[in-house]
C-alpha cells in the first residue's frame, strides 16, 4: 500500500519509519503540509493519491491548548474531518490516531470503546470532536485511541525521567494517576497491522474506533520506578522516587485519573495484541542508553 503518514519528527511518525518493511510511506508536515490549512490538506491527499491515510500528527501541548483553544480545535477538531473528505473523494481509508483524554478519568475499569465519553479538558475535548469529524466525513476509517505514549524519539516521559535522574537524587511523581504506558513502536507495529489486513480485506473493521494501548497499567510514580530499574540495569541514571497525589503537582489543564484502556476490541479484529508495557520498557531504555 501507499501509506500518507501526517507529521514526520512526532514519535509514531518515527516509529513507522522504523519498523515498515513491507508499504511506501509518504511523510506529509510543515510547512508543505499544515493541519490549520485544509485546502493545502486537500492538495497535498490529491496529490499523493495514497491507499491509506496515517492522522497521526496533532496538536499535543495539553497545558497549553487550555491557551489556545482555538487553534487545538482546528488542529485536532476540524482538520481530521478535511483529510476524511479529501481521503473519501480518491477512495482512501483512514487510520486516525486519538487519545484516552476523551474520557473523564472516574472508576478504576480499564475503557471500553462504547463507554460514554466526557474529556475534562480543551485537548481531550478537541481531539473527541476530532473523532467525530472523521466519522462524518464519508471516508472509511479506524479510530485508534491510546495512551501515556513514549519512545525512543521526540520528547516523552521516559527520557524526561531519564533526563532529570542525571542531575538529581530523588524525585516527586504522581501516584494516584493509572493508565497504559505504550510505545511508539507497538503502535507503528498496529498500524501496519491494520494496513496489512486492509490490503487484503479493506472492510474488515472498518468505521469503528478502538483502544490500542500497551498491555498492564500501572501509575506515573511506578512507571517512573520502572523507568529507573531498567536503567541501573545498564549502569544508567537512577533515582529515588517518592509517590505524590496529583493534588500535590498542579496543572493547567486536568489529567484523568484513570486512563486505563481495554484494548481487546483491536486484539479480536485484527489478531494483534500490545506486549507487556515493561517489556517494551525494556526494549526503550536499553536503546537510549545504548
Amino acid at each position: 500500500m501507499k501509506i500518507l503518514v501526517t507529521g514526520r519528527e512526532g514519535q509514531v511518525a518515527r516509529s513507522l519509519a522504523e519498523r515498515n518493511s513491507a508499504h511506501e510511506l509518504v511523510f506529509a508536515a510543515r510547512p508543505d503540509f499544515d493541519l490549520a490549512d485544509p485546502v493545502g490538506i486537500a492538495r497535498t491527499i490529491m496529490d499523493t493519491k495514497p491507499d491509506l491515510i496515517v492522522s497521526a500528527a496533532a496538536y499535543t501541548a495539553v497545558d497549553q491548548a487550555e491557551d489556545e483553544p482555538e487553534l487545538a480545535r482546528l488542529i485536532n477538531g476540524t482538520a481530521p474531518g478535511h483529510i476524511g473528505r479529501a481521503a473519501a473523494d480518491i477512495g482512501a481509508a483512514v487510520l486516525h490516531l486519538s487519545t484516552d483524554y476523551v474520557f473523564d478519568g472516574s472508576g478504576e475499569q480499564a475503557w471500553r470503546e462504547d463507554d460514554p465519553t466526557g474529556p475534562i479538558g480543551v485537548y481531550g475535548a478537541t481531539k473527541l470532536a476530532g473523532e467525530e469529524a472523521l466519522a462524518m466525513s464519508g471516508a472509511t476509517y479506524a479510530i485508534l485511541r491510546t495512551a501515556w505514549v513514549y519512545s525512543p524519539f521526540g520528547n516523552n516521559f521516559v527520557k524526561t525521567m531519564l533526563r532529570l535522574a542525571g542531575s538529581r537524587d530523588a524525585l516527586n511523581v504522581v501516584h494516584d494517576q493509572f493508565g497504559n504506558p505504550t510505545s511508539a513502536l507497538d503502535i507503528a507495529d498496529a498500524l501496519l497491522a491494520v494496513a496489512g489486513c486492509w490490503s487484503k480485506d479493506p472492510d474488515r473493521g472498518a468505521n469503528e474506533t478502538y483502544h490500542f494501548a500497551g498491555t498492564g497499567s500501572t501509575n506515573w510514580a511506578d512507571f517512573a520506578r520502572a523507568i529507573f530499574a531498567e536503567s541501573a540495569k545498564h549502569g544508567g541514571p537512577s533515582c529515588a522516587v517518592t509517590g505524590i497525589p496529583a493534588s500535590e503537582y498542579p496543572t493547567k489543564a486536568a489529567r484523568p485519573a484513570n486512563s486505563r484502556l481495554d484494548s481487546a476490541k483491536f486484539a479480536e479484529t485484527f489478531g494483534h495484541s500490545a506486549p507487556r508495557w515493561q517489556d517494551s520498557l525494556s526494549e526503550t531504555v536499553a536503546r537510549l542508553l545504548g
